[in-house]
């Protein structure tokens, strides 16, 4: 045998070996979709699409939940690799008891694709703002950010402290950071490095075995399978580019002088004890400097604190809706 028929034969194998692998975990998660026994499908609760057209140009997309009165509104803030469907059981538990604004971040859900050069955090706190100016004119505001999400309040309040304390009167971060994450993050520590040296291959692979490296790095050693493959599920939607595009914003962030003007509104910090990319230090810290900040700490819990800890989470946002009620 040749040289070029080894590697011609290699290449084969390796290619029948990855479309075994992804026919195999492709039923697997079939069968994980079935066992979930959820009342309401995750992924089917929306309302109407909106579009708001960011200061770039690129549209993002947006949907609003009305309450029983206009005022206050609870805006949902997704993190890195999710939609808005990472907020379904607070969705769920606030409906009808208060309007609610959801969006997906740029090049994230349905939202366009940012430019690479706009993967940035201060470019998503401006979209952030543009959604509150389009969707949310006048009233008290609550801001709810998971992960990237709760990045991007803070750095609304550094550009734009104005609004803090006037019209955003509560904030709610969960399982987030204002920085010093590449030092102290392990999951981190090992993803960014594979994202630099990204190849044509990083799409596929992604998905051999996602599961199992979902729940390692994802969730605490306690959650439940449908938390763990209802993440699994959303991360998979997600184009390697978000992957690629956005983690060079995590190595040199740093949001520690925004934490006074968050402050300025009632704030909510929650954190989980097993948070291999947010670890709980981080939201400690948050509390200890956000003046007045109040830290809930997840025993157990790890990053999907929207899914894993969802009672806790829906229930802090609750107490901030009937202090302005």
């Amino acid at each position: 045998m040749n040289k070029s028929t080894r590697v011609a034969t290699t290449a084969g194998a390796f290619v029948a070996a990855g479309v075994a692998a992804t026919l195999l975990n492709g039923r697997q998660r079939h069968k994980r979709r079935l066992r979930r026994g959820e009342e309401v499908a995750f992924g089917s609760v929306h309302s109407a699409k909106l579009t708001v057209t960011a200061s770039d140009g690129v549209k993002i997309h947006a949907e609003v939940d009305e309450g029983p009165r206009k005022t206050p509104t609870v805006v949902f803030i997704h993190g890195w690799v999710e939609t808005l469907d990472v907020w379904h059981y607070q969705r769920l538990a606030l409906r009808d008891k208060v309007r609610m604004v959801f969006l997906d971040q740029r090049s994230h859900g349905l939202s366009d694709r940012s430019h690479v050069d706009n993967s940035s955090i201060d470019q998503l706190a401006d979209d952030l703002h543009t959604v509150l100016k389009d969707l949310v004119p006048k009233g008290p505001i609550i801001l709810v950010g998971h992960s990237l999400g709760g990045m991007a309040i803070m750095e609304l309040a550094a550009s734009k402290p104005e609004l803090f304390g006037k019209r955003v009167k509560g904030v709610v971060l969960v399982a987030t950071s204002s920085g010093r994450l590449a030092r102290s993050s392990p999951a981190l520590r090992r993803l960014i490095p594979l994202v630099r040296v990204a190849s044509p291959v990083l799409d596929w692979g992604r998905a051999f075995n996602s599961y199992s490296i979902i729940r390692r790095w994802g969730l605490g050693p306690n959650a439940l399978e449908r938390h763990v493959d209802m993440t699994n599920e959303m991360i998979l939607q997600a184009p390697t580019h978000v992957l690629m595009d956005f983690s060079p914003l995590f190595i040199e962030l740093d949001l520690e002088h925004a934490l006074e003007t968050v402050g300025k509104a009632s704030t909510i910090v929650i954190g989980g004890s097993h948070d291999l990319l947010t670890p709980l230090k981080h939201s400690r810290r948050l509390a200890n400097r956000i003046p007045g900040a109040r830290l809930i700490a997840i025993e157990d819990g790890g990053h999907m604190l929207p899914f894993e800890a969802h009672k806790q989470v829906s229930e802090a946002i609750e107490s901030l809706v009937e202090d302005l009620q």
